[in-house]
């Protein structure tokens, strides 16, 4: 049986970002889509995790990767309207038991783009 894995998400000015907090994982596979998010992946065990989001807005999901960590995998999906606050991640205004602010990265945005496009440009290069 599959289950969904523990989700943080925060919102920066250009970029949406999803952490999915799974330990050791393999077989990650995600697919993102103009409004659309769906991510599967095994932990050691061999548990199956599945998470389908959809969106509260449009991303270019070809401005869109992920990053896989021991301990998650972090998706940063490029805003189609930059600049627009996101109040939520999901298109509908149900939060799911397994989602949750990212309260550590949770910044008001004044002053932070240069900050952003050096989070972005570090990602990028691993």
């Amino acid at each position: 049986p599959r289950q969904p894995a523990k989700t943080l998400w925060y919102d920066r000015p250009r970029y949406v970002y999803l952490e999915f907090c799974v330990e050791d994982s393999t077989d990650v596979k995600v697919t993102i889509e103009d409004q659309r998010l769906v991510f599967s992946c095994k932990n050691a065990d061999g548990v199956e995790f599945y998470n389908e989001i959809d969106l509260y807005a449009r991303v270019n999901s070809k401005d869109s990767r992920e990053k896989r960590s021991d301990r998650s995998i972090t998706c940063f999906m490029r805003k189609w309207k930059e600049k627009v606050a996101w109040p939520r991640i999901t298109k509908e205004n149900i939060k799911p038991a397994w989602l949750s602010v990212d309260f550590d990265n949770w910044r008001d945005w004044e002053g932070d783009e240069e900050l952003e496009r050096a989070m972005v440009e570090q990602y990028a290069e691993v």
